[in-house]
């Protein structure tokens, strides 16, 4: 239990999460199972990109604070706030990041809980497994507004379905990487054309 809620509290990112927890179910390597958590876990530095500018003037304690809470349900709640809601003060902004923070999170460490000691439980034929693909599409599907994010999401999901056949989930991380650099390959050529 202790190795369970660790992980949690730690990590607090349940794709990677899943994914390390899959790889070392397969007996992959270690830094397999690193590299495969480093690459799900590098979508958080888009996210915190793009947050900086809604965050900016806190201390380094805050935002370190701040990179500890970051997760996908967090930024989605907090931007699509804050860029609906412009005039809010940067206080306002860091208290709604943190706030948002504290309700997904801690709910998160409680359902840890519940689910290493009832998951044993749930019978397979619910085949629960899409869960957390479902969660994703729904925080972010409303995001995909600009022709980077569309760029990015496309080549996401195919390089993942493409590549799927491919050991210790390495297809995800081909997908992540890949959909980074068109992103921000497709951002760079928008802003030369403005």
């Amino acid at each position: 239990m202790a190795e369970i809620l660790g992980m949690s509290v730690l990590v607090i990112a349940g794709a990677s999460q899943i994914t390390a927890v899959q790889l070392m179910s397969d007996q992959a390597p270690t830094l397999v199972v690193i590299l495969a958590g480093l690459a799900v876990n590098l979508r958080l530095a888009l996210y915190s990109a793009s947050l900086a500018p809604h965050l900016e003037g806190m201390s380094l304690a805050r935002r370190m604070a701040a990179a500890y809470w970051l997760t996908d349900q967090t930024f989605g709640v907090a931007i699509s706030r804050f860029e609906r809601d412009r005039g809010m003060t940067p206080g306002q902004r860091a208290a709604y990041f943190f706030g948002s923070g504290v309700l997904i999170c801690l709910p998160w460490y409680a359902f840890t809980v519940v689910g290493a000691l009832a998951g044993a439980r749930i019978p397979g034929w619910l085949a629960l497994d899409f869960a957390v693909p479902v969660t994703f599409i729904a925080l972010f599907a409303p995001a995909l507004r600009s022709l980077p994010h569309l760029a990015a999401a496309a080549v996401s999901v195919a390089l993942a379905l493409s590549f799927a056949w491919l050991p210790y989930s390495l297809g995800l991380m081909v997908a992540a990487i890949c959909a980074m650099v068109v992103g921000a390959l497709v951002e760079t050529w928008r802003e030369g054309r403005a």
